[in-house]
């Protein structure tokens, strides 16, 4: 299942480019102008906020990253991948710029709530999520395919810190259902690389880690500029 992990400019405002450090402005310092949406909002739980409390402290002394997440791609990076990447037959430019990051484009509070902290020394990504009213699937549950999404997201993040990746495979086994409106932690590590291919692990716990909700495994493929998706 070839699902685009590219979209994840989305999140990260990153100008695609044949050198890897110059394509992520979600990991620099570099602003973007757009709304974050991974900064607290009247919808979130009191354990939700408490963590994200938590990891903030561990920024301060730069182990830890902050990284936004925004509804749209910014224009210029819009305009750059498709430059690298796709065939500019594939879509029309007024056409993208309606586009909307699918984890971002449900109301606050009923979809996707997340934020993620990257640590580069570790290769590892860890989010903060809250599964909203509009991701249930059995009553009471979150869908599996909401979980899904926000496994894909978090191990690409750590793929994407390598250079612009697409998901290839995904393996998930569901341990335990996750409630509407609980917090989870989602813990993705960079395993190894091989070549073009970037491994990741993925795990979702309860916030005190007595409860293995879901694991999972993923293989990342790393673009190459010379050769168009389409």
């Amino acid at each position: 299942m070839l699902r685009s992990c590219a979209m994840r400019l989305r999140t990260l405002g990153a100008t695609p480019a044949r050198r890897p450090e110059a394509t992520r402005r979600l990991f620099s310092s570099e602003e973007v102008v757009c709304k974050d949406y991974a900064l607290p909002n009247p919808s979130w739980t009191k354990d939700l906020r408490l963590l994200f409390d938590q990891f903030m402290k561990k920024c301060e002394d730069g182990s830890w990253k902050r990284l936004p997440s925004y509804r749209q791609n910014p224009p210029q990076a819009l305009q750059e991948f498709q430059t690298h990447f796709v065939d500019s037959k594939f879509k029309k430019e007024e056409q993208m710029s309606k586009a909307q990051q699918f984890t971002r484009s449900l109301e606050e509070g009923l979809g996707f709530e997340y934020a993620m902290f990257y640590n580069k020394a570790e290769k590892r990504i860890v989010c903060l999520f809250q599964g909203g009213l509009h991701l249930q699937g059995m009553p009471g549950f979150v869908h599996g395919g909401a979980i899904a999404t926000i496994i894909d997201i978090t191990a690409g993040m750590c793929a994407f810190s390598e250079g612009i990746v697409m998901t290839a495979n995904l393996n998930i086994d569901y341990k335990k259902p996750i409630p509407l409106l609980s917090v989870v932690v989602v813990n993705s590590q960079l395993q190894k690389i091989e070549g073009r291919k970037l491994f990741v692990s993925c795990t979702i716990q309860s916030t005190d880690e007595k409860t293995l909700h879901t694991q999972a495994t993923a293989l990342f493929i790393k673009l190459d500029p010379d050769k168009p998706l389409t």
